[in-house]
């Protein structure tokens, strides 16, 4: 542990942040003259080596800047977006020594935290990188030469853990030495290292200029990227390149651009988010039984981290690239906070695309040859209670807090080589087996992932079509069926892979059948096979842990998907809520405030997912397969659809070049073809026949690896040695400081925990008295509770006249409110008219007595303009009740007791009710026209087979499909439609 300064030194450096006196810093101990001497030839060394003799020029284009004006932030958070820089004083400093007492501090010693902000200096040959740890007092840097070959990546990482004064005396003296080259200059502050790219020439350094919090898992911070900045490394081009390379590398940049990654890209400083809550946990125990600190994690084959391509030169470089970049992953985050019978509870949903196989819609489909898919989606559901911040339970137990569940799903495309030809003007292109396989050697690499990551059982839920007029979706249907019935033969019992097929689209079309009650049993199937992971010591709090993965798909693995994907997280989230001690029973409803927040939530998350992969948001959602809403939802689809088309067929290319640079699937050779000269990108995302030969293959039985069926326990919470209690808790888990920020003046209303109340992001339910939000999970929430203020909000200008009312002062509707059914759509909840009556229909379903039991309207106004001036809210609800008053229902039984009212079908000659009206009408004419309404023998004997009806008129025989009535049956049975199409004139 390093000593500390002397007490009136410290109290200035690190409260005030004041710079020492002259005579303070001259006055030096002569102990220390040695490390002092050491540190003063590690500043000299720094400062001589930052003298050059060439001059800084032009660069012939500007990278761009990918994302929003920077230049301001948002306001109302506790953190800014934009990074601030280090703040540099201007006063000269005569000697470079440290102050009385002091010692060395060094990279990996207690109590040095990581950085969390950076300032870039640039020379004319060389970038000094400053970065800063969260209370902004420890400070280390990075030099980075500008002058070496463009191949080559010079970083020299300084080890020596700096204060704020050091650090300002250091940046001085690099000032004070390249003033004959124009000094020392600030080039952006930065919130992290995204890592380095080249193209034809140097390499860049992408950098994170500014972010938002998103989410907070255990007191560490999840960001989203709103900004970065493509920084160029090279001094002169002219000098280095030959000019003809200039139009290729500005054509790459501004290739590389066309990736928002101010979009939907997500990074932690300290917490690992590129894998879930269960492995994190799981490897943390780990450390703990050996004793050792958390180290950082090998990102090397994260198929998650989508930097991964420009870590690779940061990682041969500095020795700790995780301590100045950054991985990231694209996806998607959200978290909200709730109250459930006055307890808080935090939900918080995760999604991590692979890098592995990405891209654009119809470029992308199937598996490549290595086993991953394209529109490869782990989601986790994490649901946690707020009575502790970090992931520890009080006491000594680290890594055993209880109050953590989790639950993972995965989604991705049919394990097969498909593809599918967009070069045409056809929405719904050809669906082509490019391969088949009869070992199915890329399902079974897929599957093997999957239990690797997962372990078993994989339970998959298949949602293709079935019946198909034209064979698109059901030629993998029958594939992807034969493919799991091989690949089960060789597994024990109880590993085989649960396979489910089920034609959701043909099910939601169709009137007698329930999706979302099938998808909740089969969501309830999967719970009890694959279980769900929640942490706890396993002595007191019991610890279970998720074996096997629900993998669900479509064709394109959005829009039915994702709502499968829902209802399973609807089941998990009870589950989850009941392993908490929160509720009862494990099914929560819907149309509750707590599933409308879930759904809210896991809409907006396939709308991302959708975005990302299809270019547009999802075409049909939740209120599509519940079957309400969709008076208002059609014209939405229509315009998703169309967007979808249209990104699909002009800007998917350019998407998908992006895609191929930024992950490294193509990198420049001298000789090759560019980027944007490839017919087809087939050999960057599948391997190279040459090379695969020589691998030993897998084996075509034995293709599973038998340790990844092995059940995942959780490791002991207590650890095995005794010297983990005397370590302080920074040594394993640094949440602290990240979280609590000591010395820091912050604002309740500003910080993230109390900004993701759903109030805040999602349509409101009625609050009580005091103003809290409370969940109930169990009672779905009646129409007038889901009111909000801006619904019955009057126009300026508009009067709108309501009719009086019908009951007296207490005895309104709004005293007894009436249950919403689970048709109703939560953009519908609208409280009843003030002069509407409803009564309660008998339960036990006999008919009311009276018409005027069901429903009674007062009578409004005479006033045809007051008539006219209803509100949307009126019209919405007499839309969805319909109703008759006194007059109409007097008119209708008229109506049904009219002599016209004659059966459609008759079984005898005479119909029945001889002595009507009508008889009485044609009895009161002459004979003569008496006679003439007699048919002639001729007119019986044609229309003889309309005369002669079976005593089952309704069923249709084999001996019946030759008559005329039966000729647009008999058509529709060949496929033709019953209505006759003509060709329009142009």
């Amino acid at each position: 542990m390093a000593a500390p300064v002397d007490d009136a030194s410290q109290q200035r450096l690190l409260a005030n942040d004041v710079p020492l006196q002259e005579k303070e810093m001259n006055d030096v101990s002569e102990e220390q003259d040695g490390k002092s001497q050491s540190q003063a030839d590690t500043h000299t060394s720094l400062a001589e080596s930052s003298h050059t003799s060439i001059q800084q020029t032009d660069i012939p284009f500007a990278p761009p800047s990918f994302g929003p004006d920077l230049s301001t932030s948002l306001s109302g958070d506790e953190e800014p977006a934009l990074a601030s820089c280090f703040e540099r004083s201007t006063s000269p400093t005569s000697a470079l020594h440290r102050n009385k007492g002091a010692e060395y501090q060094k990279v990996g010693e207690d109590g040095v935290a990581r950085m969390h902000r950076f300032s870039l200096y640039e020379t004319a040959s060389k970038f000094y990188l400053v970065g800063a740890d969260v209370l902004d007092r420890k400070f280390r840097v990075l030099k980075i030469d500008r002058t070496g070959d463009s191949e080559d990546l010079s970083v020299a990482e300084d080890e020596i853990v700096y204060t704020r004064k050091e650090m300002n005396q250091l940046l001085n003296a690099v000032d004070d030495g390249n003033k004959a080259t124009g000094g020392l200059k600030l080039r952006c502050s930065t919130w992290g290292l995204l890592g380095f790219i080249r193209f034809t020439g140097a390499y860049y350094i992408l950098v994170i200029t500014k972010r938002s919090q998103v989410a907070v898992i255990g007191g560490h911070f999840i960001y989203q990227i709103d900004g970065t900045e493509l920084v160029p490394m090279a001094t002169s081009y002219p000098s280095r390149q030959k000019a003809e390379r200039f139009p290729e590398e500005a054509r790459f940049v501004s290739t590389l651009g066309n990736l928002d990654l101010s979009r939907s890209f997500y990074f932690s400083y300290s917490y690992d988010i590129t894998q879930s809550l269960q492995l994190n946990m799981i490897q943390e125990r780990e450390n703990l039984g050996h004793g050792t600190r958390r180290r950082s994690p090998d990102y090397h084959d994260g198929m998650f981290v989508w930097n991964q391509h420009l870590l690779r030169p940061a990682s041969k470089a500095i020795r700790n690239t995780y301590d100045w970049c950054l991985p990231i992953i694209h996806g998607f985050v959200d978290q909200t906070n709730i109250s459930v019978h006055a307890r808080s509870v935090s939900i918080t949903v995760v999604a991590r695309r692979s890098r592995f196989f990405a891209g654009a819609r119809f470029l992308k489909r199937g598996a490549n040859d290595s086993g991953y898919v394209a529109n490869d989606v782990e989601t986790e559901q994490i649901v946690s209670e707020g009575l502790t911040t970090s992931f520890h339970a009080p006491g000594p137990q680290l890594y055993a807090n209880p109050n953590l569940t989790s639950y993972v799903q995965h989604r991705g495309s049919i394990p097969l080589h498909w593809t599918q030809d967009n070069s045409g003007v056809s929405p719904k292109p050809d669906i082509e087996l490019n391969l088949v396989d009869p070992f199915f050697s890329a399902c079974a690499l897929h599957f093997d992932h999957l239990f690797e990551r997962y372990g078993a059982p994989v339970y998959v839920l298949n949602l293709v079509k079935a019946r198909e007029r034209t064979p698109r979706e059901s030629i993998l249907l029958q594939e992807y069926t034969t493919a799991i019935a091989y690949l089960n033969q060789p597994l024990p019992e109880a590993k085989k892979i649960f396979y489910k097929a089920w034609d959701m689209s043909r099910a939601s079309k169709s009137r007698d059948q329930d999706v979302i009650g099938t998808l909740e049993s089969i969501a309830k199937d999967i719970l009890c096979q694959t279980g769900f992971f929640r942490n706890g010591d396993g002595v007191y709090w019991e610890c279970l842990t998720q074996n096997g993965v629900a993998r669900t798909n479509c064709i394109d693995c959005l829009d039915r998907t994702n709502a499968a994907q829902f209802v399973i997280g609807k089941c998990a989230l009870g589950h989850q809520l009941k392993a908490l001690g929160i509720v009862s029973n494990e099914s929560v409803e819907f149309d509750t405030d707590l599933v409308t927040v879930l759904s809210h939530m896991y809409h907006a998350h396939g709308d991302m997912i959708a975005i990302q992969y299809g270019g547009s948001h999802l075409v049909n959602t939740m209120a599509t397969y519940r079957k309400v809403n969709q008076w208002s939802s059609h014209s939405r689809d229509m315009v998703e659809s169309f967007k979808r088309y249209y990104n699909n067929s002009f800007l998917d290319r350019q998407r998908q070049e992006a895609y191929n640079l930024f992950l490294g699937n193509y990198t420049f050779v001298q000789g090759q073809p560019m980027l944007w000269d490839l017919a087809t990108d087939y050999y960057l995302h599948h391997a190279d026949p040459r090379r695969w030969s020589k691998k030993p293959r897998k084996h075509y039985i034995q293709w599973f690896t038998p340790s990844y069926l092995e059940e995942r326990r959780m490791p002991q919470a207590q650890p095995s040695i005794v010297n983990v209690n005397e370590k302080p808790l920074e040594f394993f888990d640094d949440y602290w400081l990240e979280y609590y920020r000591p010395l820091h003046m912050s604002s309740l209303s500003k910080m993230l925990p109390y900004k993701v109340n759903s109030l805040r992001k999602y349509p409101t339910p009625k609050e009580s008295q005091d103003g809290a939000l409370e969940m109930v999970p169990s009672v779905p929430r009646t129409s007038s509770d889901g009111d909000s203020p801006e619904k019955g909000a009057s126009r300026k200008g508009v009067t709108i006249a309501e009719p009086p009312s019908l009951f007296p002062s207490g005895n309104g509707p709004t005293d007894t409110p009436q249950p919403r059914g689970p048709s109703m759509p939560d953009q519908l909840r609208i409280p009843p008219a003030q002069h509407m009556l409803l009564h309660p229909i008998n339960p036990a379903g006999k008919e009311s007595q009276n018409v005027d039991n069901i429903l009674r309207l007062e009578k409004g106004p005479k006033d045809k303009s007051a008539m006219t001036q209803w509100t949307l809210n009126q019209f919405v609800i007499n839309s969805l009740n319909p109703f008759v008053i006194e007059s109409e229902a007097d008119e209708y039984l008229r109506y049904v007791k009219h002599p016209m009212n004659l059966p459609l079908v008759v079984s005898s000659d005479d119909p029945p009710n001889l002595k009507s009206d009508l008889q009485d009408y044609i009895q009161s004419h002459s004979p003569d026209i008496t006679t003439q309404l007699h048919p002639a023998e001729d007119d019986i004997t044609d229309f003889q087979e309309f005369i002669n009806v079976t005593e089952d008129p309704l069923t249709v025989y084999e001996a019946d499909t030759s008559k005329k009535r039966y000729k647009a049956y008999r058509q529709w049975l060949r496929g033709k439609s019953l209505f006759k199409q003509q060709r329009a004139d142009v």
